[in-house]
C-alpha cells in the first residue's frame, strides 16, 4: 500500500504503458479515444449485474436507480453496476449518528459535513489498492491533488469532487455566494447601481411597501437559509459583506496569513443589527429560522421573495422553476453587496480544491472494486463530456475550430429539468468523482463555463439587464478573486474529538440559539442579546481555534497540505 502520490502515479503510468504495448484496438476507435480512455483497458470489468446503495447527504434530489437514466443505463451496460441513490431527508447528524451506532452503512456515502464523524467511526475502507488496481483514470484525473486528500496514515478514504484538469475555467455567471434580488425591482427603479448593504435593503424595503402582495400572495421582502448544515449560508454573510471569500468560520489576513473568527465581530453585529431592524418593521420572513430546505426552495420558487443571501448552487431548482414559469422579472440577479463603498468584494472563488468532502465506500460494500470500476469509467473524458454537455449533434455542436457551442434550442433542451433528470445530468453532474477545468481539446468541462454557451443562453430579457449595467455576463458585476493559495481554509480535516471539532460543535449550537434571538429581539433588547451571545461564544477556546487555522493556512502557503 502506498504512502505518497508519486508511487500511485508511477503504478498508474506503468499500467498505461502495458496497455499501450499490448493493445492496438483502441487506436482504431472511430472517436480517437484519448489516453484517459485507453488507460481503462487495463482493467477487466465484470459485467454481472449488481446494485449498490448510494446515500447522498450532500444534495437534495429525487431518489432513483441510476439505470433509470440514459447515462446510468449506458454505464451499467459497460460495468454491470447500478446504484440505488437515496438523498438525505431530515438532519444529517442524526441520520449518520444512527448509522454509526448500528454499524449499518449504505455501500456508498456522500457524507458532506458529517464526513469527519464517519471517518472517526471507521465507516470507510481505504481506497489505495483499489485505485491502483482498478482506477487508472481516477489516478490520472486526480494526480495533482492526491496529497491533498491522503490522510496522515497514508490512506485515501474518499474521492473529492471537481479536480481541475488542464486549465481553470471561470464561471461567466454566479454560482457562489451573493445577495440576490428579484431583478424586476431593478427595472422598476431605473436599474440603479447597488453596492452597499444599505442600498440593497433600501430598494427592497421601498418595493415591498409599494407592493405588499405579488400574484395574490403576501410579499416577503427578505429571507434566508438557516436549515441544518446549510446554516452556514446565514452565518457566512458578515464575512462576505466585509470583503472576504468563504474560508469557513474564519477570515484570513492577506499579509500575515493569520486566521480570526468573525462570528462575534463588529461585522457580525452590524449584519444582525440590520436584520433586527428589518424584523422590527415587519420586513423579515417570520419563518426564516424554522423552515426546512424544501420549504425555502418552494418559497423562492413562488416569486414573492424580493431578496436573500445564498450560494447559487443551493437554489438551482428554484431558479429553474422561476424561468420555466415564464415571468423573467421574477427571476433573481446576483449583486456583490458589501458594507461600505471602497470594500472590494470577494464573492467569486479563486481556483481551489476542496479535499475534505467527497464520496467514500463503506465497510459494508461487497466487491468494492466494482464501484471503483464504475467511477473509473464515469471519469473518462467521453463520459464526462456526456454528463456535462450531452450528445454531440443533439445537445451541442462543434464548430470548425473544435469549439463546442449550443443553439438556443439546444440550451432550452438541456436546461429543462425533466430532460436533465431523465438523461442523468442531474444525477451525475455532482456528488460523484468528476473533473473541472477544460478537456484535452480546450473546451470547458462544464457547458455553463463555456463563454460561447453563456452568451447564447441569455434571452432577450437577460440581455435587457446586461445592457442596462453595461456588462456581457452577470459575473462581470463582481471583482476578480485575489489569489489565495490556501483556499478554502474550511477544507482542513478536523478530527472527531479534537479541540477544533468540539469548538465548532459548541459554537454552532451557540450561534443557532443566539443569532435567532438577536435578530428577532425587540430593538431595545438588541445590545443585551448581543452581549449575552458574545459572553457565551467567548467562553469557548477561540484562541486555540484561530491558531489551528493560522497554522493550516501558513502551511498551505508553504505548499504543505
Amino acid at each position: 500500500m502506498f504512502k505518497k502520490k508519486s508511487l500511485i502515479l508511477s503504478m498508474a503510468m506503468s499500467s498505461l504503458l502495458v496497455v499501450a504495448a499490448c493493445s492496438n484496438d483502441a487506436a482504431t476507435d472511430a472517436h480517437d479515444q484519448d489516453e484517459n480512455n485507453a488507460t481503462n483497458d487495463a482493467v477487466e470489468v465484470e459485467l454481472e449485474p449488481v446494485t449498490y446503495h448510494y446515500f447522498n447527504a450532500g444534495a437534495a434530489g429525487k431518489d432513483l436507480n441510476t439505470n433509470e437514466t440514459y447515462i446510468g443505463k449506458m454505464l451499467e451496460e459497460k460495468t454491470g453496476v447500478n446504484f440505488k441513490v437515496e438523498h438525505l431527508v431530515g438532519d444529517i447528524n442524526q441520520r449518520t449518528g444512527v448509522m454509526i451506532a448500528s454499524g449499518d452503512y449504505p455501500d456508498v456515502i456522500v457524507p458532506d459535513a458529517a464526513i469527519d464523524a464517519l471517518l472517526d467511526a471507521g465507516a470507510f475502507i481505504p481506497l489505495n489498492d483499489l485505485l491502483e488496481e482498478h482506477g487508472p483514470n481516477l489516478l490520472e484525473a486526480y494526480g495533482d491533488y492526491l496529497h491533498m486528500f491522503t490522510h496522515d496514515d497514508g490512506n485515501i478514504y474518499y474521492i473529492p469532487f471537481g479536480a481541475t484538469v488542464n486549465e481553470f475555467q471561470p464561471n461567466p455567471n454566479i454560482d457562489q455566494g451573493a445577495f440576490w434580488i428579484q431583478r424586476g425591482i431593478l427595472k422598476e427603479y431605473g436599474f440603479p447601481e447597488i453596492n452597499t448593504l444599505d442600498e440593497y435593503l433600501d430598494i427592497i424595503t421601498r418595493y415591498a411597501k409599494e407592493n405588499p402582495e405579488i400574484d395574490g400572495m403576501r410579499t416577503i421582502p427578505f429571507t434566508g437559509l438557516t436549515y441544518d448544515w446549510r446554516f452556514f449560508a446565514f452565518t457566512n454573510v458578515p464575512n462576505h459583506l466585509a470583503g472576504y471569500p468563504n474560508d469557513g468560520g474564519v477570515m484570513v489576513d492577506m499579509d500575515t496569513h493569520e486566521a480570526s473568527v468573525y462570528a462575534d465581530s463588529e461585522y457580525a453585529k452590524r449584519w444582525l443589527k440590520a436584520l433586527n431592524e428589518l424584523n422590527a418593521e415587519g420586513l423579515l420572513d417570520q419563518e426564516m429560522f424554522v423552515m426546512n430546505y424544501d420549504e425555502y426552495l418552494e418559497k423562492l420558487s413562488s416569486g414573492r421573495v424580493l431578496g436573500f443571501f445564498d450560494y447559487g448552487w443551493q437554489f438551482g431548482t428554484a431558479s429553474n422553476a422561476l424561468r420555466d414559469a415564464g415571468n423573467p422579472d421574477r427571476e433573481y440577479m446576483a449583486l456583490p453587496v458589501v458594507f461600505d463603498e471602497g470594500i472590494k468584494d470577494q464573492y467569486i472563488d479563486p481556483p481551489a480544491f476542496t479535499g475534505n468532502r467527497g464520496v467514500g465506500i463503506t465497510v459494508n460494500a461487497e466487491n468494492p472494486e466494482r464501484i471503483i470500476q464504475f467511477w473509473d469509467e464515469l471519469i473518462k473524458e467521453d463520459n464526462q463530456r456526456l454528463v456535462m454537455w450531452g450528445i454531440e449533434g443533439e445537445h451541442y455542436n462543434v464548430d470548425e475550430n473544435g469549439r463546442f457551442y449550443q443553439t438556443e434550442e439546444q440550451i432550452e433542451i438541456v436546461n429543462n429539468q425533466n430532460f436533465r433528470d431523465e438523461f442523468g445530468m442531474t444525477t451525475f453532474e455532482w456528488s460523484w468523482p468528476r473533473i473541472n477545468g477544460t478537456f484535452s481539446d480546450g473546451n470547458a468541462v462544464e457547458a455553463r463555463r463555456q463563454p460561447e454557451v453563456a452568451f447564447a443562453s441569455y434571452n432577450d430579457d437577460d440581455k435587457e439587464y446586461l445592457e442596462a449595467y453595461g456588462i456581457s455576463t452577470f459575473a462581470e458585476l463582481f471583482s476578480e478573486p485575489d489569489e489565495r493559495p490556501w483556499y478554502p481554509a474550511w477544507s482542513a480535516n478536523i478530527e472527531q474529538g479534537s479541540p477544533q471539532q468540539i469548538f465548532e460543535e459548541r459554537a454552532d449550537e451557540i450561534l443557532r440559539r443566539h443569532y435567532a434571538r438577536i435578530v428577532l429581539a425587540d430593538p431595545a433588547d438588541f445590545d443585551k442579546e448581543w452581549d449575552d451571545f458574545v459572553q457565551a461564544y467567548r467562553s469557548l477556546d477561540v484562541d486555540a481555534y484561530e491558531n489551528f487555522f493560522t497554522e493550516v493556512v501558513q502551511a498551505r502557503v508553504r505548499g504543505e497540505w
